[in-house]
C-alpha cells in the first residue's frame, strides 16, 4: 500500500478498503504499521502493557481493574501520549480505529454475556422490597438530576443544543444514574462485603439498578436516530417499533431459549465427566447471533449478548465451564482493548477554561449527591442504620463498564460531543475510585468476635489455644481439634499423611477442619465462589455430612472422613492475599482449634525441583504466625506421604533445644507415638562444656534497628525439664528418646540428621526462647525467617536435607511479640555477672539464653 505522509495523513481520508491485512516484511521494504494486522498486535501489546502497569501501581490502594484500564486509555489517547502528533498518526492513526474497536466489540460482547451469566434473576426476585427500593430511590433521583444538568450542559456546551432533547436527556440521565453491577461486585469482594448483609443488599439492589439501566439505554438508543445533527429525520414511530421489537425479542429468549439453555445445562451437569464441545459451540455462536439481532433490531449488540447471559442456568457446572472456557481471554486481552478505544476518544484538553472544569465539578457533585442522598433517605426509611446505609449509597454509586459503555455509544451516535464525553468519562473515574477508600473510612465491620464468635465461645468453655492445653491423660483426652489449609491438590497427600501420624487410635478423637486457601481475582467465577463458599462476610462450613467439597480435593478427603475417628469439615477461603489471614484466624478463634497447619511456600519434589507459589502466601503465613489465636504449624512438604519407601510406617524425629515452641513440638510428638504405625525419636541437643570447664555465655538483646524479614526473632519462656521428664514416663516404650552433644556448629548436626533419610518428618519448634545453642546461630542470615533458626537451616534447598519439615509455634499471648535481637558472646570473665544480669531481667536461670 502506498505509504501516506504525516501532513497528508492529517488532511486526507483514508480509503479503509485500500489497507491491507499483513506486510510482506521490512526486508522487501515495508512498513509494518502500515497493514491492518502486525499494527493491531502492537496496538494490544502496548494497551496491555500500559493498562497492566498501572494495576500494579494502583493495587495498593485496593481499586479495581477497571479504573487502570480507563486511565491507560486516557494515557494513550490525546489527553497525554497523544500530544505528540508523529505518536498518535503512526501508532493509532484514524485508519486503525475501526478494526480496533471492531475487536474489542467482540471482547465487549463476550463480557456482557459473563455479565448476563452472573447475574441471578431469581436472587432479585428473593431480594424482596428492600433492595427493590433502594434501587429504585438510586435511579429515580440521580435521573432527575440528570435531566436538570443536561438542561445547564445544553446552554452552556457549544453544539450540545443541536441534539434533540429527548435523547440527550435520556443518555444524562442514565449516564448518571447507573450502578455497574461486575465492578460492585469485584469492590465487595476485595473488602469482603460480599456476603454481609450490607453486601447483598447492594448487589440485589444493584441487580436491579442493571436491569433498569439496560432497558433505559434500549430506549436511549431507540431514541438516538431521532434528531441527530445532520441526519434525515425520523418518524417517532420508528423509535416505538424498536422498543416493541426490543419486548419480543426479550420474551422469546426468555419463554423459548432459556428452557432450550436449561436443558443443554442439564446435558452438561457435573454426573458428565467432560461437556461436549457442540453445546460449548453452540452457546458461542448463540452470543455472537444475539448480538446480531439485537443490531438488526435497532439496539445495540451487547443487549442481545447481555440477555443471552440470563437464559443460561446459573450455578451448574455448565455455567462455570463457560466462564472457565472464555473470561481469561475476554477479560484479559480484548477488554482493555475496548477502555484504551474509549481512551482514545477522550481528549481531557477538551475541558477548557474555569467554566467547562466547574461543569465538570457540577456533574461530579449532582451524581454523587444524587446517588447517594437518594439511597440512603430509602435505607434509612427501611430502618437500616445509618452508618450502613451511607455505605450502601457509597457503594451505589460505583459506575465503570456499564458506563463507559453508555458514555460510547452516545458519543458514537453524536448525542455527546467530544468536551461532554470527556467531562462523564471523568466523572465515572472519580466516582468510582473514591469508592474502596471511602467505604474503608467509614464502614469496618468487626473482623473477629461478633455473632459468630460470641454464639461459638458460648458453649465451648475454656478456649484451647494450644496442644499443652488439652487433657491428656491414658483415660481420657479432649477433641483436638486442627484447621489445615492447602493451596491445591498437590498438598493433600502430606496433609492427610500428618493428620493420620497425629490421629490416635485409642480413646482421644480429631476433628479437622480443611480450608481450601484461593486467591481473589476478578474474575467473574472468582465472585461467584465467594458468594457460595462465605456468609456474613467469612468462609463457612457447611454442616450436612460430606459438606461441601471443592473440585479435585473432593475424592480424597471424602475417603479419608471416612476412616472413623477423624471428623472432616472443609470450606474455601477466598480473599485477597494481604487479608487472607483475617479469615484462617477468625475460623481458628470461632472453632476453638488447637493448632493451625499452613502450607510452606516452597514445596520441594523427588526430583530435587522446588515450586514456588509465590512470595505473596509467604506473605499470609508470617500474618497468620503473628495474629494466630493458637499454635501454628509450618509444613515443608519433601514428598510426605509418597508412595516411594516399602515401609507403610512412618518415621518421625522431634528435635528439642528448650522454649515454649520445642516443647509444643514434643507435645505433638508425644500424640504422634501413640498411632502404631508412627515410631517417634526424640533429640535432646546438649551443651557441649569447653575444655577448661566453663560454658560459653550468650546472650540476646533486642535490636530494634534489624529487619525483622532478613534475622530471627525470639521472645522469653520457662524451662523444660518437666516436660522431658512427663513424656518420658508417659510413653517410655513408644518413643526413643537420645542426647546428642552439640558440636562447636550446631548446623552440622542438625543438618546431618536431614540429609540421613532415616526420618520422613523432621518436627521443630520455630525457637523464639532458644537455648545457648541456637542463640549461636542468631546472626545468621535468615532465608525463612519465619521458620525460626532450626526450622530455617532444615527447610534451605541448600543444605541437601531430604525429610520434610513441621515447624510448630506455640501459642502465647505473653510472648506474642517478637523483635529482632543482637548476640553478645562472653567467654568467662565477667560472663556470670552478664548472665546473672539476664536472669534478673527474664526471670530465667543464670545459664539462659536471653
Amino acid at each position: 500500500m502506498p505509504t501516506l505522509s504525516l501532513g497528508k495523513e492529517i488532511t486526507m481520508a483514508v480509503n479503509i478498503t485500500s489497507i491491507k491485512t499483513s506486510s510482506n516484511g521490512a526486508w522487501q521494504g515495508d512498513n509494518p504499521l502500515d497493514f491492518a494486522f502486525p499494527l493491531l498486535i502492537l496496538q494490544t501489546i502496548l494497551i496491555l502493557a500500559v493498562s497492566r502497569s498501572l494495576a500494579f501501581l494502583l493495587k495498593p490502594l485496593r481499586q479495581p481493574k477497571v479504573i487502570a484500564e480507563i486511565v491507560g486509555g486516557i494515557l494513550l489517547g490525546p489527553s497525554a501520549f497523544g500530544r505528540n502528533h508523529h505518536y498518535m498518526h503512526r501508532v493509532f492513526p484514524k485508519w486503525s480505529a475501526p478494526i480496533l474497536e471492531s475487536v474489542a466489540s467482540i471482547g465487549l460482547l463476550f463480557f456482557l454475556f459473563l455479565v448476563g451469566l452472573e447475574l441471578d434473576l431469581s436472587s432479585i426476585r428473593r431480594s424482596g422490597s428492600r433492595a427493590f427500593g433502594i434501587a429504585a430511590a438510586g435511579i429515580t433521583l440521580p435521573f432527575v438530576c440528570g435531566i436538570g444538568v443536561a438542561f445547564v450542559l445544553r446552554s452552556t456546551i457549544a453544539g450540545e443544543d443541536q441534539v434533540g432533547y429527548g435523547q440527550f436527556i435520556v443518555f444524562m440521565g442514565v449516564a448518571l444514574s447507573i450502578t455497574a453491577f461486575p465492578v460492585l461486585a469485584r469492590i465487595l469482594a476485595e473488602l469482603k462485603l460480599l456476603t454481609t448483609r450490607v453486601g447483598e443488599t447492594a448487589m440485589a439492589a444493584a441487580a436491579f439498578n442493571d436491569v433498569a439501566a439496560w432497558i433505559l439505554l434500549a430506549l436511549a438508543v431507540a431514541l438516538a436516530g431521532d434528531g441527530v445533527p445532520g441526519g434525515p429525520h425520523k418518524s417517532p414511530l420508528v423509535s416505538v417499533w424498536v422498543m416493541l421489537s426490543g419486548l419480543g425479542f426479550v420474551g422469546f429468549m426468555m419463554l423459548a431459549v432459556r428452557p432450550a439453555m436449561r436443558w443443554v445445562a442439564g446435558r452438561c451437569s457435573s454426573e458428565h465427566d467432560a461437556v461436549d464441545e457442540a453445546y460449548i459451540c453452540l452457546t458461542l455462536a448463540g452470543v455472537m447471533a444475539s448480538g446480531f439481532v439485537t443490531d438488526l433490531i435497532g439496539i445495540h449488540a451487547i443487549f442481545g449478548a447481555f440477555v443471552f447471559g440470563l437464559t443460561i442456568p446459573k450455578g451448574g457446572a455448565f455455567a462455570e465451564r463457560l466462564m472457565e472456557r472464555i473470561e481469561d481471554f475476554v477479560s484479559g486481552l480484548l477488554l482493555p482493548l475496548y477502555f484504551a478505544s474509549s481512551g482514545l476518544k477522550t481528549d481531557v484538553a477538551s475541558i477548557r477554561g474555569g467554566k467547562s472544569w466547574g461543569l465538570l465539578a457540577l456533574v461530579i457533585t449532582t451524581a454523587c449527591a444524587g446517588k447517594i442522598l437518594g439511597t440512603f433517605a430509602v435505607a434509612m426509611m427501611y430502618m437500616i442504620p445509618a452508618r450502613e446505609a451511607l455505605v450502601l449509597g457509597l457503594l451505589m454509586n460505583t459506575k465503570g463498564l456499564v458506563e463507559l459503555i453508555v458514555l460510547n455509544i452516545g458519543k458514537e451516535k453524536k448525542v455527546l460531543n467530544d468536551e461532554t464525553f470527556a467531562i462523564l468519562v471523568l466523572m465515572a473515574l472519580f466516582t468510582t475510585f473514591i469508592t474502596t477508600p471511602t467505604v474503608m473510612l467509614i464502614y469496618k465491620p468487626a473482623r473477629h468476635g461478633g455473632g459468630a464468635a460470641a454464639s461459638s465461645s458460648s458453649h465451648s468453655g475454656t478456649p484451647r489455644r494450644k496442644l499443652g492445653d488439652l487433657t491428656a491423660t491414658k483415660e481420657s483426652k479432649d477433641e483436638l481439634r486442627m484447621l489445615a489449609c492447602l493451596h491445591g491438590p498437590g498438598n493433600v497427600p502430606s496433609l492427610i499423611t500428618l493428620v493420620e501420624s497425629i490421629r490416635s487410635t485409642k480413646i482421644s478423637q480429631l476433628k479437622l477442619f480443611v480450608m481450601h486457601l484461593v486467591e481473589l481475582t476478578e474474575r467473574s467465577s472468582s465472585i461467584i465462589m465467594v458468594q457460595r463458599a462465605r456468609k456474613n462476610g467469612f468462609p463457612f462450613f457447611n454442616r450436612r455430612r460430606g459438606g461441601r467439597w471443592h473440585d479435585r480435593l473432593s475424592g480424597a478427603f471424602q475417603a479419608y472422613s471416612q476412616l472413623g475417628r477423624v471428623k472432616v469439615r472443609p470450606t474455601t477461603a477466598i480473599s485477597a492475599l494481604a487479608t487472607m489471614h483475617e479469615d484462617i484466624c477468625h475460623v481458628a478463634e470461632t472453632k476453638r482449634v488447637a493448632v493451625i497447619i499452613l502450607p510452606f511456600h516452597k514445596q520441594y519434589w523427588g526430583d530435587d525441583s522446588v515450586e514456588n507459589v509465590g512470595h505473596g502466601w509467604r506473605g499470609v503465613n508470617q500474618r497468620v504466625l503473628k495474629h494466630a489465636p493458637c499454635s501454628v504449624g509450618l509444613l515443608v512438604d519433601r514428598g510426605l506421604g509418597q508412595a516411594s519407601r516399602p515401609n507403610p510406617s512412618q518415621r518421625v524425629c522431634v528435635l528439642f533445644f528448650g522454649g515454649p515452641d520445642d516443647r509444643e513440638a514434643l507435645e505433638l510428638g508425644g500424640r504422634m507415638a501413640e498411632h502404631p504405625a508412627v515410631k517417634v525419636t526424640v533429640v535432646r541437643f546438649v551443651e557441649r562444656e569447653e575444655a577448661d570447664g566453663v560454658s560459653k555465655a550468650v546472650t540476646l538483646r533486642p535490636s530494634p534497628s534489624k529487619s525483622p524479614e532478613q534475622n530471627y526473632s525470639f521472645s522469653t519462656a520457662e524451662l523444660d525439664e518437666a516436660a522431658l521428664g512427663e513424656l518420658r514416663s508417659k510413653w517410655e516404650e513408644a518413643v526413643e528418646y537420645k542426647e546428642k552433644v552439640a558440636s562447636s556448629n550446631v548446623t552440622e548436626g542438625v543438618v546431618a540428621l536431614g540429609r540421613s533419610g532415616d526420618y520422613d518428618l523432621m518436627v521443630v519448634g520455630k525457637g523464639r526462647f532458644p537455648s545457648a545453642m541456637v542463640a549461636e546461630i542468631a546472626d545468621r542470615q535468615a532465608e525463612h525467617a519465619e521458620l525460626g533458626p532450626i526450622g530455617d537451616v532444615l527447610a534451605s534447598d541448600r543444605n541437601g536435607v531430604v525429610s520434610s519439615v513441621l515447624v510448630i509455634q506455640q501459642h502465647d499471648v505473653a510472648h506474642a511479640e517478637e523483635v529482632p535481637v543482637v548476640k553478645v558472646v562472653d567467654n568467662g570473665g565477667g560472663g556470670g555477672s552478664s548472665s546473672a544480669a539476664a536472669a534478673a531481667t527474664t526471670g530465667e536461670m543464670g545459664d539462659s539464653v536471653v
